[in-house]
């Protein structure tokens, strides 16, 4: 009766969310079809809490006994298809092979399975929700959805219908649905394949990491042991390439426990859905206070952001130049389903590496997808074979495809092979990644490749103090012009963002370096200045978060400047022999520069002042790059003075006024529209 009540509610159920008119449809294309088939498969949305509301005996059984639910919901539908004669060629109910897909799971702590416990429940057999990030996945291969035996007794009557009809279930294995010891209930003969009724369905593997698990990658420890690892999710038919390297998802499934040469703990996933991160309400008030107070002015804010940020790690007031890119290229960063096309890439010359290392290993963690690459490991996805014995090629992610969308800071340029530097250069001009699958390596007829997305902004630094550096020969150099020479030029010019600094320079006081690090010697947790105690990392994370979902746009006057001030500079580094020294992705790093700077104002609207620090940045990169030219920006143009109170950032401010009409200036002395430029141009 028990049984009779669960079929009744499931007929209802489909009755009422539409689900019976979709299985007719689909009965009527079985039905339709001139091909013969042994397995018929129908897919079923479940909402289970409209079952539960309707029936909480079929609820029950659907998120704790799943494959007893789909019994159900197969009896339901076989007693349709012979009522309403849908489907003429039918002989069996185990014909049909019912796949349960649930929209969601109930909001409880027992439904959802913590990558990071231990240990994993994979005996009950019955939905979990989890939530991670993948890390690899391999290609798209066959399974066997579903098979035909027959008795290999030709005396035997079940040697001819369909009554030995094998179906996958989650958890199986290939050898669970096709095998050759299998044996007839009725005179205990061995049964044999009809190979022609054989369904194959398309099959592949994920692994995941708990989203707690990027910790391990991002370079610091905060004294709490913890521990992760990958789980292998099994995709099936629909699901099948629904996930991308590096995404987040949260996952409805039933854990299985899958032998190989290690016993491993495997999903068998039902349902995926792409984790877009929860957009913050605001800042904190410190800030917004901040923000408040220096509204008068354009530049005042990004100014103190740059002066007090990393407070923890530098002096406020030094590196102040290198602290205002990092902000900027962190707010181009993105917890969202989106293409993120405005990177900033950042290259710096230094030689105190290891405080450059410190403050560029904080920042990354501001961000939830900053990730420190390890040399040991690799920045670009890897081949390897596949642990299961499918064989599929598993590609790794790397570093690079693991901070999608946020920063992928990659240590000293030294570090790194010739041949991975080149790759490097490639991805840096492309943004993506290759991967040739040789297909005789690998067990395959013919070779594969597969084209990745990096959407990342990679962080590096180069050791001026190094070795082989100070024995190098001196190249001649222009005026403002760094030597690079130990840097392949075409790297160089595929970063954004060329920043030189040296501690020794005005803008880098030795001594205060010296004493902080002294200080954080002795008390290594203290907050040594009041900027730490007034703006905490917390709400650094805040107003990072905050900025960079804003939806910023330029206004005319700022896009027109962008505009004049790139064709003025790509027309005065432009030479008969070598062309222009601007690639046309100059001025998409303009734009981003520009956006970044809006953003980091917490304004949805780009101005005319954007685009000059845009343009001051810019310049410095290039003069470093190829020397000075007529628009003549000293290494110090954007932070001239050190901001001690109130009366250094008028006097910046008047600064930044007369650099921005230089910038006009020079725009209409060799901008569009002026004498020396061609028709062409």
């Amino acid at each position: 009766m028990s049984n009779l009540k669960m079929k009744e509610a499931a007929l209802i159920y489909l009755d009422r969310s539409g689900g019976l008119q979709k299985f007719i449809d689909d009965c009527k294309y079985y039905n339709d079809s001139k091909q013969s088939y042994a397995v018929y498969r129908f897919k079923i949305l479940i909402n289970p809490s409209d079952v539960v509301e309707l029936d909480a005996e079929l609820g029950n059984h659907i998120l704790h006994q799943p494959l007893k639910a789909a019994e159900v919901f197969q009896s339901v539908c076989f007693i349709a298809v012979k009522t309403l004669s849908l489907i003429g060629q039918l002989q069996t109910e185990t014909q049909i092979n019912i796949v349960l897909k649930l929209t969601h799971l109930p909001p409880l702590p027992s439904y959802g399975l913590d990558l990071c416990e231990f240990p994993l429940d994979y005996t009950s057999q019955r939905f979990y929700m989890m939530q991670g990030i993948v890390i690899a996945m391999t290609t798209v291969t066959k399974y066997t959805q579903g098979a035909r035996f027959l008795c290999s007794d030709e005396a035997c009557p079940l040697s001819k219908g369909f009554q030995y009809i094998r179906v996958h279930v989650p958890g199986a294995t290939e050898s669970a649905t096709i095998r050759n010891d299998f044996l007839c209930n009725l005179c205990a003969s061995s049964l044999q394949e009809d190979r022609k009724f054989r369904v194959l369905g398309d099959k592949q593997i994920v692994e995941i990491i708990a989203t707690k698990g990027l910790h391990a990658f991002q370079g610091h420890s905060n004294n709490q042991p913890f521990r992760f690892q990958s789980v292998t999710i099994f995709l099936r038919d629909e699901s099948v390439n629904k996930m991308n390297i590096g995404n987040e998802y949260k996952i409805i499934g039933i854990p299985t426990c899958v032998k190989t040469s290690q016993t491993a703990v495997c999903i068998e996933a039902n349902s995926i859905t792409f984790c877009n991160s929860k957009v913050p309400s605001g800042i904190s008030d410190n800030f917004r206070c901040l923000l408040s107070l220096t509204s008068s002015s354009c530049w005042k804010f990004t100014a103190i952001l740059a002066n007090i940020f990393a407070s923890q790690i530098t002096p406020p007031g030094t590196y102040n130049l290198l602290k205002l890119c990092l902000l900027m290229s962190l707010v181009q960063t993105t917890d969202r389903n989106k293409e993120l096309e405005d990177c900033l890439d950042i290259l710096i010359i230094t030689s105190d590496t290891l405080l450059i290392d410190r403050l560029l290993n904080f920042s990354i963690n501001l961000v939830p997808r900053g990730i420190r690459h390890l040399v040991s490991a690799e920045i670009f996805p890897t081949l390897s074979r596949n642990k299961y014995g499918t064989g599929a090629v598993s590609i790794q992610a790397g570093s690079a495809l693991l901070a999608k969308g946020g920063i992928c800071f990659i240590g000293d340029l030294a570090s790194h092979k010739k041949d991975k530097l080149e790759q490097l250069q490639s991805v840096l001009e492309s943004r993506n990644i290759t991967v040739y699958i040789p297909g005789k390596k690998f067990g395959e007829d013919t070779d594969q490749q597969m084209t990745f997305p990096v959407q990342c902004s990679f962080w590096s630094f180069v050791d001026m103090d190094s070795s082989s550096r100070r024995n190098a020969q001196k190249i001649n150099t222009l005026i403002g012009q760094m030597d690079c020479s130990l840097i392949p030029a075409n790297l160089v010019e595929a970063f954004g963002l060329l920043i030189n600094c040296n501690e020794s320079s005005p803008c880098h006081p030795f001594l205060s370096t010296v004493q902080h690090t002294l200080k954080k010697a002795i008390n290594p947790e203290g907050l040594l200045y009041a900027a730490s105690r007034q703006f905490t990392t917390e709400d650094f994370e805040k107003l990072l978060a905050f900025a960079k979902n804003l939806n910023v746009e330029f206004s005319l006057e700022a896009e027109r400047m962008t505009h004049g001030y790139y064709l003025a500079s790509r027309r005065i580094r432009t030479d008969s022999i070598c062309g222009s020294k601007l690639s046309a992705s100059a001025l998409k790093y303009l734009v981003f520069l520009s956006e970044a700077h809006a953003r980091l104002n917490l304004r949805n609207k780009v101005l005319k002042e954007d685009v000059l620090i845009a343009a001051l940045l810019f310049e410095t990169s290039l003069t470093l790059k190829y020397g000075a030219t007529a628009f003549c920006v000293a290494p110090n143009a954007v932070f001239p003075f050190e901001l001690y109170n109130e009366e250094y950032l008028e006097q910046r401010d008047l600064y930044l006024t007369q650099c921005q009409q230089q910038l006009e200036q020079f725009i209409a002395t060799y901008g569009p529209g002026t004498t020396i430029f061609s028709s062409d141009e």
